[in-house]
């Protein structure tokens, strides 16, 4: 098994420790400390990808310097070690959205079962991402985006990271509700922000695929 896909199936199994943390009403800040590391882990396996693709040549340092830099050509340099990946490990990227998707998935049903999100929410979100990645696959997971409007909202580092960082926001702040007793109308706003921004990506990746 490659490392990044190690790593995707770490990250994967570990939403399942945190739903029984969740559960079992362990310290908050201590299941949220691993929801972070959870997170954490998605932008460390995109490395090892990359490391993998590049035979060695791409430095962690270098990885992240290239995600937060405006230096066009280390990040075109990046990206097309990325859309190699198809080439050299026929399953990579697809095990990564998978992992994606049961992170979610178990984290949108968890907190559906413990009666603090509506159930309509996750029929939203299975709709989404069944038909759009339905389309993805149907022109490539590793292919680049066709579009502008792709470019910025699904596979720029703003897009990606902004993603995660809403996910783990309204994520851990329902575990705050649940564990904690914090106010459930806040949780409910981060979720409307949440599934916006995922049907905008959704929009976005969709638009790419059929133009």
């Amino acid at each position: 098994m490659r490392s990044a896909d190690a790593a995707t199936l770490i990250r994967t199994l570990l939403v399942f420790v945190i739903v029984y943390m969740v559960l079992i009403k362990i310290n908050s800040i201590i299941t949220i400390s691993v929801i972070l590391v959870m997170y954490l882990l998605d932008g460390f396996d995109g490395y090892l990808a990359v490391r993998s693709a590049s035979r060695g040549k791409v430095s962690f340092a270098e990885y992240i310097s290239a995600a937060l830099s405006r230096n066009e050509k280390a990040k075109e340099k990046i990206l097309a070690y990325k859309h190699n990946l198809s080439k050299i490990a026929k399953f990579g990227p697809r095990i990564d959205v998978a992992g994606d998707r049961v992170i979610e998935y178990v984290f949108w049903i968890t907190f559906t079962y413990l009666k603090l999100i509506p159930l309509y929410v996750i029929f939203i979100v299975l709709f989404r991402h069944s038909f759009v990645d339905a389309l993805m696959a149907s022109r490539g997971t590793s292919s680049k985006p066709k579009t502008r409007f792709a470019k910025i909202v699904y596979s720029s580092n703003i897009g990606r990271g902004g993603i995660n960082i809403v996910k783990f926001l309204a994520f851990a702040y329902f575990v705050l509700i649940y564990v904690s007793g914090y106010p459930l109308w806040i949780g409910y706003v981060l979720v409307v922000i949440l599934v916006a921004y995922i049907l905008l990506r959704g929009a976005a990746e969709a638009y790419d695929a059929l133009v």
